[in-house]
C-alpha cells in the first residue's frame, strides 16, 4: 500500500520533505568549506578566496590515488595530508612575509593562488567532468512514499558535524589549539608571551585546508555531480555566504550558516514563483544581507573581531 503525506497549507509535503532533505546535503558541503574559510579568518581575518580551488585539487588528489588502486578512504586520508602539507608551504612560501593586518597584499596573493591552482588541475586533469568513486553507501536509507533520504545525505551531514567536533576538540584540548585560539585573540600578545606565531598560523592553514579537501571530495561524490577543475567556483560562492551568515569566527555557525542557505537554495527558492532556479545564489545574498543587518557579526559570530 502507497502512503502519501499529504498537504499542509496547501504544500505537497511530499515534495517540500524532499526539498529539505536536499537542503541538508547541500547545506553540509557548504559548511564543510565554510569551516575552512572560518579557521584562516580566525588567525588572519582574512578571507582564503583560494580555499575552493586548494579544496578542488586535492579531491582531484583523492581520485589520482584511488586510481592507483588505493582503497578510497584511504586515498581521502591521504588527500587531506596532501593538501593540509601544500597548503603549509604556501603559507611559508607566500604569506607569512607579510603583515597579517595589511590585508591587500594577502587579497592578491589568494586571488593569485586560485587562478594559478585552477590552472594546475585543468592542465593535470583537464576540464573533461569525470565520475567521483563513491564515498558512502549507495541507495536510500529512508523512503516513504515520494520521500528519500540517502545514505549520501545523512553521511554528508554526520561528517560535517564529526569534523566541526574534532576540530573543537583539537582547537580546546590540544596544546597547538590554545596556541591557535590565543594567536586569533590577539596576535602582538602571543608573540609576546613566546608562542612561535608562524608555526601556528600555518598550523591554521594545514587543518582549513584538509578541511577542504574532505568537503570538495564530499561534494564530488555527489551521484548527480561529476568533478571538474571549476566545479568548487559556486560551491565557494555559498560557502563564503555561509560563513558569514553564521559568523566569520564561528564554528558552528558555518554549520548553521551552511544549513541556511542550503534551505534557501532547496526549498525557499523553490516555493517563490518569481525567483528561478538559476537565481538561488541572488537569494541566498539577499538573506545574508537581511542577517548582517540585523546582526553584523552573524548569527554566532562575536559582537567585534578585532586586534588591539
Amino acid at each position: 500500500m502507497t502512503l502519501s503525506v499529504g498537504r499542509i497549507w496547501g504544500l505537497n509535503m511530499d515534495l517540500f520533505l524532499q526539498r529539505v532533505f536536499d537542503a541538508i546535503t547541500n547545506g553540509s558541503t557548504y559548511a564543510l568549506i565554510a569551516v575552512a574559510m572560518v579557521l584562516i579568518f580566525k588567525a588572519t581575518t582574512l578571507i582564503n578566496f583560494a580555499q575552493g580551488e586548494q579544496a578542488i585539487l586535492g579531491a582531484f588528489a583523492v581520485l589520482q590515488l584511488w586510481y592507483w588502486g588505493i582503497p578510497m578512504w584511504g586515498a581521502v586520508i591521504l588527500g587531506m595530508l596532501f593538501s593540509a602539507a601544500l597548503a603549509a608551504g604556501l603559507e611559508r612560501v607566500f604569506i607569512r612575509k607579510f603583515d597579517p593586518s595589511d590585508h591587500l597584499p594577502l587579497v592578491i596573493i589568494t586571488l593569485g593562488l586560485f587562478l594559478v591552482i585552477n590552472a594546475v588541475a585543468a592542465i593535470v586533469w583537464r576540464f573533461d567532468p569525470q565520475s567521483f568513486p563513491e564515498l558512502f553507501p549507495s541507495g536510500n536509507a529512508f523512503t516513504y512514499n515520494n520521500v528519500r533520504l540517502s545514505w549520501y545525505s545523512i553521511f554528508a551531514f554526520g561528517s560535517c558535524v564529526l569534523v566541526l567536533i574534532v576540530f573543537q576538540t583539537l582547537l580546546t584540548r590540544t596544546k597547538t589549539g590554545l596556541a591557535f585560539r590565543a594567536v586569533s585573540s590577539n596576535l602582538e600578545s602571543s608573540r609576546l608571551s613566546g608562542i612561535k606565531v608562524g608555526p601556528t598560523l600555518q598550523f591554521g592553514w594545514a587543518l582549513a585546508a584538509a578541511a577542504g579537501t574532505l568537503g570538495a571530495s564530499i561534494y564530488a561524490a555527489n551521484p548527480v555531480l561529476q568533478i571538474e577543475p571549476s566545479m568548487m567556483l559556486r560551491a565557494l560562492i555559498f560557502s563564503v555566504t555561509a560563513a558569514a551568515l553564521g559568523g566569520l569566527d564561528s564554528l558552528w555557525g558555518a554549520l548553521i550558516g551552511g544549513l541556511t542557505i542550503g534551505f534557501v537554495q532547496s526549498v525557499v527558492v523553490q516555493y517563490i514563483p518569481f525567483i528561478p532556479n538559476e537565481m538561488s545564489l541572488s537569494a541566498a545574498v539577499v538573506v545574508l544581507l537581511i542577517v548582517l543587518t540585523l546582526r553584523p557579526s552573524g548569527v554566532l559570530g562575536t559582537k567585534a573581531v578585532e586586534r588591539v
